[in-house]
């Protein structure tokens, strides 16, 4: 089993989510190995986040020289997706907005429960996972 490929992609889709299938592209797994890669990866994000997403946040807090912006872009856009849809529309969008890490710290500063931010990220890292994955498969000649 080609191992070190499969930690790449889960590496990469640690940190940025749509850079999964581009990794499973690049290095010729299948697509259901890359989704199941990507998925993997996202998932460790949202656990580690969840679980240390307030003790990074004092801490990042703590060493930060001046206080940020109350409202920028970024944020103005997760309040307006939390009002509109809640944890449900943080969830759709963190694969392709937000990132896992930023998705999951957004739904950890709205004071949603850990279960639910893990459940609803586990069925839309599924279902953004699989639809990345074969799409860019699809279309890998283009690519």
């Amino acid at each position: 089993m080609p191992w070190a490929k499969y930690i790449s992609v889960v590496l990469a889709s640690m940190v940025k989510f749509v850079a999964g299938p581009l990794a499973g592209v690049a290095l010729s797994l299948s697509w259901w190995e890359t989704a199941l890669c990507t998925v993997v990866g996202m998932m460790l994000s949202v656990v580690i986040f969840v679980f240390l997403g307030s003790a990074i946040q004092q801490l990042i807090g703590r060493y930060r020289k001046k206080k940020p912006k109350l409202f920028s872009k970024r944020s103005r856009l997760a309040v307006r997706v939390w009002k509109r849809s809640g944890m449900t529309g943080i969830a759709i969008l963190t694969p392709l907005l937000f990132t896992p890490i930023g998705g999951t710290l957004i739904a950890v500063s709205f004071k949603v429960p850990k279960h639910t931010i893990i459940a609803q990220m586990l069925l839309w890292g599924i279902i953004w996972g699989v639809i990345m994955s074969f799409g860019l498969f699809q279309f890998r000649s283009l690519v």
